[in-house]
């Protein structure tokens, strides 16, 4: 939800929920509907969407739009919907973002009603399934993130755990089972009009361009019950609900203390991190229970690895044997992979090429630094020195030779624009940023 300001009694609804839940383990909620469309639930809902900001959805409403017709208007009509069970999700406008192994990912956009029901719905849910979150996810949830996944993963590989199982998951989000899915969330939940609201969204049409100028609308989700849309406020917590049944089950079947392992999450991707050489034994147990969860494991993509002779990515970083010139001895550390490394210096290039030379120096640099900004406050941890001294040689030569080409230069233009001249006109230094540095014995 941002860094919103929740207002108080919404505060004071989830702290009630949250220990409730937390309390009683086997409580099952019985009367949670009627808190959706509360009027400070609803506009906390809708104030959580506008700041996420996003596409139009299929029907082409905007938050202008809403805003022009009146927002406490807009939010009373949906919240009588709600109220009156007359409420019915739309269309989830269906498009592509491409992936960086060439690859597209589908992303499902709700409109604006359904993105703040959702929303309401994940205020109201959210702290009770929390409660039943075991440590080892570390996706969407508050005080959790990427980096302490990736923190995670190099402390128990630091720690002995050195037998690895680099797991990849097909079409996750995609594959999640609906009946399944729904006998996670009934545990806990059983009022049957929230069961039916998130049924509904779980089942709506997607539409998307037909290639042709036109719009085509499909049911495969309904037809197949199952996937969740990407891109729905609702996904992320349904997702983390049904991840939890393979950790659980993981722990119950007793794999937890026969491998003697541990697993790092963090939404699809995940390592599960063994010792006395159980990787195989470890990959073998994952994918039968993720058979058994109705789950696809992407043989491609995943293997086992023994830490220190083997390297392994995960979450834009590679865990592994390093060397220090400076220590002059091998250690556990980790650093951005190579695959990181190379989107960013794709990204550089696209902000440095020919096409964007109408811009000033001072316009790109915001831009670059934009981007800096991103990259660095997340690849900060362990051996970062030497991969900032590179992206920063490139980045300068890039700008060089783009200023070059704007003013119709044949040179290389290295006395008139001397590489200080863009650290004078603000661009971040890098080599001068703070790091984290991390290691271990290798």
């Amino acid at each position: 939800m941002g860094n919103l300001q929740t207002p108080e009694k919404v505060q004071k609804l989830r702290k009630a929920l949250y220990a409730k839940a937390k309390d009683e383990p086997e409580y099952r909620f019985y009367l949670l509907y009627d808190k959706l469309y509360r009027e400070d639930i609803m506009s906390h809902a809708y104030a959580c969407c506008r700041s996420n900001a996003g596409a139009p959805g299929a029907d082409g409403q905007t938050f202008e739009e809403v805003e022009t017709y009146g927002r406490e208007k807009w939010l009373g009509e949906l919240a009588l919907e709600l109220r009156e069970k007359t409420y019915r999700p739309g269309a989830i406008k269906r498009v592509y973002i491409p992936k960086a192994n060439g690859g597209q990912r589908p992303l499902g956009i709700p409109n604006l009603k359904d993105r703040v029901c959702q929303m309401a719905a994940v205020i109201v849910l959210e702290p009770i399934i929390e409660a039943d979150l075991p440590p080892e996810q570390y996706a969407y949830r508050r005080g959790k993130n990427a980096l302490e996944a990736v923190r995670e993963a190099h402390r128990l590989v630091s720690a002995g755990h050195t037998d690895v199982v680099d797991a990849d998951l097909s079409g996750y989000f995609d594959s999640i089972p609906h009946p399944e899915l729904m006998k996670s969330l009934s545990r806990r939940i059983v009022d049957k009009h929230i069961l039916h609201l998130v049924k509904m969204w779980l089942e709506a049409a997607v539409e998307e361009d037909d290639g042709q100028g036109g719009r085509k609308r499909t049911t495969r989700s309904k037809d197949e019950r199952k996937g969740v849309p990407q891109g729905a406020p609702i996904s992320p917590l349904l997702s983390n609900l049904y991840m939890r049944r393979f950790i659980c089950g993981w722990k119950k079947l007793g794999y937890e203390e026969r491998f003697r392992s541990k697993i790092v999450n963090y939404a699809d991707d995940m390592v599960i991190c063994c010792k006395d050489g159980n990787a195989d034994k470890a990959l073998s147990a994952m994918r039968h229970l993720m058979g058994l969860l109705k789950l696809t494991v992407n043989e491609d993509k995943t293997r086992t690895c023994l830490v220190p002779q083997e390297r392994f990515d995960f979450l834009g970083y590679t865990i592994g044997r390093q060397y220090s010139f400076k220590w002059q001895k091998f250690y556990i550390g980790l650093k951005p992979s190579k695959k990181s490394i190379r989107r960013m210096v794709e990204s550089i290039g696209a902000l440095t090429g020919r096409n964007r030379q109408w811009m000033d120096v001072e316009a790109a640099v915001v831009q670059l630094n934009r981007k800096l900004s991103g990259w660095t406050n997340y690849f900060k941890l362990g051996a970062v020195s030497q991969v900032y001294g590179y992206i920063e040689m490139y980045m300068l030569n890039r700008l060089r030779r783009w200023v070059c080409g704007k003013h119709k230069i044949g040179s290389k233009g290295i006395k008139r624009f001397p590489l200080e001249s863009f650290f004078e006109k603000g661009l971040i230094r890098l080599t001068k940023l703070p790091q984290t540095f991390l290691k271990a014995k290798a």
